[in-house]
């Protein structure tokens, strides 16, 4: 129960929030959403349990500050699973994230079958137990000799050598010739530099087994683990070993331990590229950008600057004496000229491309260098380990016939699958890792059923989107088995496919019925339906929201009249379908041919300009792969303009009609307080400008860099313009107080004095956009620059509000009221991905409206977007699929959203067809289960504890009440430490650290 919340814009609401329930939080984009969730109630949660700590471990973790509450009673300890984590190391994998490659590692180790590198035989340790075993039912009657090889010492005569061995026993030896005996031997009858010594003549039967078994064990002890049995009357020569290596031709294979496969550990690590999997080299594609060019015209364009001089002239006098024309194109050029152009001849003052980048490379010391470098380097396939990112000798393993390599590369649905049907060969090598292969099948499980069934194990965690990394941090948090805990996500159906939307809703309902109260942001009608409690927060935004406008079932919510969401759940609002349509023109399109980038598989694609395109298709399907890699980046590098290596691509035509091309993506903006909306559409330059054109600073002499906060001159300087100074409290929250000397004005007292439109610098930055626009509105400049916001839905933002204060939706909208408000090009290409994160439908109903006025000014405009309100309104969709990873990749259809929702095939085009007949999304979903009292996990509300052995528990089996208080006894000594400290206090921490960031785990004492 929260009573009095004012954090941000809340206007001190009080609400209840149901335990073991899934909760669902709503309202338009800065209603107070986020504030409630996760400044509210994840941080006192976080924070109250976090106390508990020691001083050592509170100092690594995220140190929340107490919420502005009057009170908050019956908070659980929190765990927060949202977008905001981005993660930077290549070292993080889906697999290290989840812990599968913690279990992975385990189970390779544990039952991993070595093969030869050699023959490709499995190989296996032998025992005098086990070769008998081998040998007798094949060989049954065989007549054969037990032999065992020595290497005679260089310095050790041979009679000594004779006289030692028939001192042992041993009479017999085997030479070139066949059996000869010891004593009439004159020299030694060496094969292959070691001598074969007889150590039994025996027939191979059931009868002779001890006498067999016998006679191996002394063959391994003098053969210093190695025997060989010879068949006398077929001549073949079967070998064993009690060490790790193939008898057959000595292949040693190293001891497994967990750490041999692990690419983080420098035991498993590929040396070459040191576990990363990928190399940084010389790239020819942009060492030579334009192969049209030839070498007098500046194909090499390290060499295209005036500090080259003396490489170009040296190339001009290399290739005249090599006879290689310097007017031809460097496509056109012979393979082996190139290649002397790039290596050069070994001789003369030459030293080709590559040898003079060796050369720059030994002088990395220097900036500039390092810089000049990473214009033509980029990371390739390690050639040493092939990507596989771990040790040849981590490879000579397998489980179910797959090296560690492939189960990391498999899809996570087809690792499913794998790990389902997997059988290990013995009933020894099941028992062993039986918990092992639990936990990875309920993992990759949970994985499946987030949606995630396209990703690899081995995909880096960099790599995925906000939404796909808050749906991987789910599965972890399903896995730990955590109960009465609180768990906030923020919008886990970012990214995801109408098509997926109900999976998700059941793993939201795992993690509840495990006994946990759950709390999501969330937009998206389907999971509002499917929620237990509904919270509606507005009815504004900023400072017109914060309210509580509705708390109770979701099925209630459609009927609340002052509620913005229920508007559009009840049918009362919607987002109406266009009446009329862009017809493309054929003239006028991109033309995509042989696109084969990541999973797309040779796509040809036309792709419309000067209408709204929306691309569409399941998760991982290949949109951003077709739109980012292989049009954006492919259209950049067209331009001369660089932006990352362009996907695989055969042709891009039809781009001469476009002058710029712009990607409006996901990346965070503003990470100081020092950005803010008025900086960020650079109106603030205008507003400086205005302040300095007054008499006032005319007649002090001031400047409009007087005016910034930003540099010295006018800024108070005790606190750089900031406004505030940081207190660091050692083992709290960082306190974050008014500067005494300005009192949070940010500037110094002579500079307030200067005013324009009646008001000082700190005042401007106090008004909101629709505000400023007023206030400004005789400077038209000022006032075109602010108004997009406005256009947006964004006219309560104050000017000097920190970007870094915007919630994601917030963000997302002034990237695009940035692009709205400038000057564009004749005919530019947007690329927006995902633009709906973070909005609520009436926000759309906005963001609709800013597309259409930019294609109107003669724009194109790409969407990539799973929201079907979104979709319903393109022009033309192209939808690609069928499904994801190596199943998508292809064009499934294209059209207007009415040939999408015919096709068939298409996952879309199946929810559109429902969204274009009832008009609005709203009306779609799927049946939930409707529940009037969650019940508790496990059903009886008892912690369970199964087979405990720590120290001298002997296999404990019991069940222990939750919200009970429970009293262990018995005599000193009799386990109750054990069980209390060791079992249960240990792995409820352990369970919760582990939903910690990686960067706090590896501080804390884990249990």
């Amino acid at each position: 129960e929260i009573l009095g919340a004012r954090e941000h814009n809340l206007r001190g609401i009080d609400v209840r929030v149901p335990l073991r329930a899934l909760t669902v939080i709503t309202g338009v984009s800065g209603s107070g959403k986020s504030s409630l969730a996760f400044d509210v109630l994840y941080a006192e949660g976080q924070r109250r349990y976090v106390e508990s700590f020691s001083t050592y471990a509170r100092q690594f973790l995220d140190r929340m500050d107490k919420p502005r509450v009057d009170r908050i009673d019956g908070i659980l300890p929190a765990i927060a699973i949202d977008q905001s984590r981005p993660v930077k190391t290549s070292r993080s994998t889906v697999g290290t994230m989840t812990e599968l490659h913690d279990y992975l590692k385990l189970l390779f180790a544990k039952v991993g079958v070595p093969h030869c590198r050699g023959c490709g035989r499995m190989v296996q340790r032998d025992s005098a137990e086990s070769a008998a075993e081998a040998l007798i039912p094949v060989h049954d009657g065989a007549r054969a000799l037990i032999t065992f090889a020595l290497t005679p010492p260089a310095a050790l005569p041979w009679p000594d050598i004779r006289a030692g061995l028939l001192q042992a026993g041993f009479v017999r030896a085997l030479g070139p010739d066949g059996i000869v005996r010891l004593e009439e031997l004159e020299t030694p009858p060496l094969v292959d530099g070691g001598l074969t010594v007889v150590q039994d003549r025996l027939r191979l039967r059931a009868a002779e087994r001890g006498r067999l078994v016998e006679s191996l064990e002394q063959a391994f002890e003098h053969g210093r683990g190695r025997a060989a049995v010879v068949l006398v009357d077929g001549g073949e020569t079967v070998r064993f070993s009690t060490a790790l290596e193939c008898a057959a031709c000595g292949f040693a294979v190293r001891d497994p331990v967990p750490n041999l496969f692990s690419f983080n550990s420098p035991l498993g690590a590929c040396e070459a590229c040191r576990g990363f999997g990928r190399v940084i080299d010389l790239d020819l594609d942009l060492v030579v950008p334009d192969p049209r060019r030839t070498l007098a015209a500046g194909a090499l364009k390290p060499w295209s600057t005036k500090a080259t001089a003396w490489e170009r002239a040296a190339l001009v006098k290399f290739c005249r004496r090599r006879g290689i024309p310097t007017d031809v194109p460097w496509a056109e050029l012979d393979p082996a000229q190139r290649e002397l152009v790039l290596d050069g001849d070994g001789r003369g003052h030459y030293p080709g491309v590559r040898g003079w980048f060796r050369w720059l490379e030994r002088r990395t010391y220097r900036m500039h260098v390092r810089v000049f470098l990473s214009r033509f380097r980029s990371y390739r396939l390690c050639p040493a380990c092939a990507g596989a990112r771990v040790k040849p000798e981590a490879l000579d393993f397998r489980v179910g016939g797959r090296t560690i390599a492939e189960v990391n590369r498999m899809p996570i649905g087809e690792a499913a699958a794998f790990f389902d049907d997997l059988r290990l060969p013995s009933a020894q090598a099941e028992a062993v890792a039986g918990l092992i292969l639990a936990e990875v099948r309920s993992r990759l499980r949970y994985l499946v059923e987030a949606g995630l069934e396209y990703l690899t194990l081995d995909r880096q965690s960099r790599t995925l989107s906000g939404g796909e990394l808050e749906r991987v941090d789910l599965t972890t948090a399903i896995g730990s088995s955590l109960v009465n805990t609180l768990y906030v996500l923020d919008e886990p159906s970012i990214g995801l496919h109408a098509r997926d939307t109900e999976r998700l809703v059941r793993t939201l309902h795992r993690l509840r019925d495990q006994g946990n109260a759950v709390v999501v942001v969330e937009h998206d009608p389907a999971i509002i339906r499917a929620a237990d409690h509904a919270i509606d927060l507005g009815p504004g935004a900023g400072e017109r929201g914060g309210d509580l406008i509705f708390a109770g079932p979701p099925a209630e919510l459609s009927g609340a009249r002052a509620s913005v969401t229920g508007a559009f759940l009840g049918g009362r609002r919607e987002i109406p379908v266009p009446r009329k349509r862009r017809r493309p023109l054929p003239h006028l399109s991109l033309r995509v041919r042989g696109a084969s980038a990541n999973n797309l598989e040779d796509l040809d694609v036309d792709v419309p300009l000067a209408c709204f395109v929306a691309v569409t298709g399941v998760s991982g399907s290949g949109k951003s792969t077709l739109v980012e890699e292989v049009l954006y980046r492919g259209l950049k590098k067209r331009r001369g303009e660089p932006v990352g290596i362009p996907g695989a691509c055969r042709e891009i035509s039809g781009a001469e009609r476009i002058a710029d091309v712009v990607l409006v993506d996901q990346a965070p903006i503003g990470s100081t307080p020092r950005a803010n909306p008025v900086t960020y559409l650079r109106a603030f330059d205008l507003i400086r400008t205005c302040f300095a054109a007054t008499e006032a600073a005319r007649l002090r002499g001031y400047t409009a860099g007087t005016f910034s906060f930003n540099v010295p001159g006018g800024r108070c300087e005790t606190c750089t313009g900031e406004g505030f100074e940081k207190v660091e409290m050692q083992f709290l929250s960082d306190v974050y107080v008014p500067c005494a000397e300005c009192g949070g004005a940010r500037f110094g007292p002579e500079v307030l004095e200067v005013r324009t439109h009646g008001r000082n610098i700190r005042e401007v930055l106090d008004l909101t956009v629709a505000q400023a626009v007023e206030v400004f509105a005789d400077v038209p400049d000022i006032a075109r620059r602010l108004r997009p916001l406005v256009d947006v839905g964004l006219d309560y933002l104050r000017l000097g509000q920190p970007l870094s204060t915007l919630s994601g939706g917030e963000a997302q909208r002034v990237k695009l009221a940035a692009h709205l408000g400038r000057e564009g090009k004749a005919h530019t290409l947007f690329i927006f991905d995902e633009p709906t994160t973070g909005l609520h439908l009436a926000d759309i109903e906005r963001l609709l409206g800013c597309f259409a006025r930019l294609v109107e000014r003669g724009h194109s405009l790409i969407v990539i977007e799973h929201n079907l309100e979104v979709v319903k309104c393109a022009d033309w969709v192209i939808d690609l699929g069928p499904e994801g990873g190596d199943a998508g990749g292809r064009v499934v259809a294209t059209g207007p959203p009415e040939a999408i929702a015919g096709a068939p095939g298409s996952h879309t085009g199946r929810y559109l067809a429902e969204v274009l007949r009832d008009g609005r999304a709203a009306r779609t979903g799927f049946a939930t289960e409707v529940r009037d009292a969650p019940a508790a996990a496990g059903g009886n509300g008892c912690i369970r504890v199964v087979g405990a052995r720590e120290h001298n528990l002997k296999d404990v089996s019991l069940e222990l009440p939750r919200d009970r208080l429970i009293v262990m006894t018995g005599l000193s000594g009799s386990g109750k430490s054990s069980l209390a400290f060791d079992v249960l206090y240990a792995e409820g921490q352990r369970r919760y650290i582990d939903s910690l960031s990686a960067y706090a785990r590896q501080f804390l004492h884990v249990m």
